[in-house]
């Protein structure tokens, strides 16, 4: 986890993402390869956008309810939620400039 972003746990999602900040929720693991390599890029984009942007990640090992609700089904994950609500889902590692690109309707 990196400086600027919030660990996500089956306990606190709702919490998290019912927020009228967009939030974008990381489904990953602690053995995904592809999954590490958003780390950098994300505790960035949350640094970047702190205040307009909540970056949360949630292990999909440790919350297998919220992933298996939300239809997880290959990770990296990342669902951008807007009061509670799902408006867009991105599936595979993606650059910072790709994510920036894909976040630009939310910040």
């Amino acid at each position: 986890m990196g400086d600027n972003t919030v660990e996500a746990t089956d306990q606190n999602f709702t919490d998290i993402v019912g927020s009228d900040t967009p939030t974008l929720v990381d489904f990953w693991a602690e053995w995904c390869g592809p999954c590490k390599m958003m780390n950098g890029p994300l505790d960035e984009l949350a640094g970047e956008n702190s205040g307009k942007l909540t970056v949360a990640k949630l292990n999909v090992d440790e919350n297998q309810n919220t992933a298996m609700n939300f239809e997880v089904m290959s990770i990296p994950t990342m669902i951008i939620f807007k009061d509670g609500v799902e408006k867009k889902r991105l599936v595979g590692a993606r650059s910072k400039a790709q994510l920036e690109g894909e976040l630009a309707e939310f910040v």
